[in-house]
């Protein structure tokens, strides 16, 4: 079994070459995972999990590397896995940019799904959208530069490609839903969800799940003070989560000082 701190130290000495093996390892897991070739049972971009044994979830880390090694610690995730434990590490996605750790949080991220792949998910965030949704600033081109000088660019263009096929969704069976940022207001069952990065940007879907937030005092929805995406209250959530019949969504991309809120 790899140690955690085996792991930390191959991210903080990583070469080029070595980013570039552990993406394009991450890049052949998660596509034959799309294929329907892994593990995980896939629909389109949606990863369908039974009800059984436990999950570690974790939020947006852009770039906090220590945070990242004190779940890691904390979740005894890898020594749990290494034992054959039903645990998953589902992660909801943003975990570059705003942070100068963000390329060794990566290569740690892509190197636990390499080492447990059926049991380590990849979720897309706002950070790692399409072209036309990122957000500004992105910064991790300037990460990387700093990190790997003129090789940065190469490594930016893989990243890229690889954002482009995270999962867009967990779905775990009459329990609950986990994506980055909100529910598709206008998703009319499971498929629009599974397939918004197919329909995108001709409907909202992907835009509303990486970009919305909810707001406890709306109905319906209103414009984002984000510039993309919506706000959307409790009644456009309770009607998303009967259709698909379950009972509680999951999500990231809003700060909470506690570490987490209901």
């Amino acid at each position: 079994m790899k140690e955690l701190s085996e792991l930390k130290k191959e991210a903080e000495q990583a070469s080029s070459e070595d980013f570039l093996s552990v993406i394009d390892e991450a890049s052949r897991l998660i596509s034959d995972e799309l294929k329907g070739l892994g593990s995980l049972q896939v629909m389109g971009r949606l990863v369908q999990l039974p009800p059984s044994g436990e999950a570690v979830i974790v939020g947006d880390l852009h770039g906090d590397l220590k945070s990242l090694i004190h779940i890691l610690d904390e979740s005894k995730f890898m020594e749990k896995t290494s034992k054959r434990s039903e645990t998953y590490l589902i992660f909801l996605g943003d975990y570059g940019d705003r942070g100068l750790r963000s390329p060794e949080v990566y290569h740690i991220v892509l190197s636990l799904k390499a080492l447990y792949p059926g049991k380590v998910i990849l979720l897309q965030g706002n950070h790692e959208g399409p072209e036309d949704l990122l957000p500004y600033p992105h910064d991790l081109p300037y990460h990387l530069q700093i990190r790997f000088r003129e090789d940065w660019r190469n490594i930016y263009a893989k990243l890229s490609r690889l954002f482009r096929e995270f999962h867009t969704a967990v779905i775990v069976q009459k329990r609950c839903l986990m994506l980055h940022g909100g529910v598709p207001s206008r998703a009319e069952g499971i498929e629009d969800l599974a397939y918004a990065y197919q329909k995108h940007p001709y409907e909202r879907h992907l835009e509303e799940i990486l970009w919305s937030d909810p707001a406890e005092s709306i109905k319906g929805t209103l414009p984002s003070p984000r510039g993309a995406g919506k706000l959307f209250g409790e009644d456009v959530t309770s009607a998303f989560l009967k259709s698909l019949d379950i009972k509680f969504l999951i999500r990231g991309h809003e700060l909470a000082w506690e570490g987490y809120k209901i």
